[in-house]
């Protein structure tokens, strides 16, 4: 328990170092084509790599923070086939917290 909190403090001031603005941007120009603005992964392309809906708590609550950081970083691959590509190259480690932060805007 100690050990999520921890990390969950890390990601909190990391994301802190990202404007809001910026993370904002960052979200609707690399994640909401698939995820929705809303993070309900209800677009055309999110139904088809079965985006989770991020406004539903049970989500929320199985969301896990650094998994969050590794998919967004590295991509995510199921059956050999990319569900989602990595950002890496076009996103700072800060900027990676921030968004994994902003995802948990999103619960209700």
């Amino acid at each position: 328990m100690k050990k999520n909190i921890l990390t969950l403090a890390l990601f909190v001031a990391a994301a802190m170092s990202v404007p809001a603005a910026e993370v904002k941007e960052n979200w609707d120009k690399n994640c909401a084509s698939c995820h929705g603005k809303d993070g309900k992964g209800q677009t055309k392309m999110g139904q088809k790599a079965g985006a989770k809906d991020y406004t539903d708590a049970k989500v929320q609550d199985s969301f896990d923070d650094a998994k969050g950081f590794k998919a967004i970083k590295e991509g995510v691959t199921a059956e050999g086939k990319e569900k989602m590509k990595p950002y890496a190259d076009k996103l700072t480690d800060d900027e990676i917290k921030a968004l994994v932060a902003y995802v948990r805007t999103f619960k209700k």
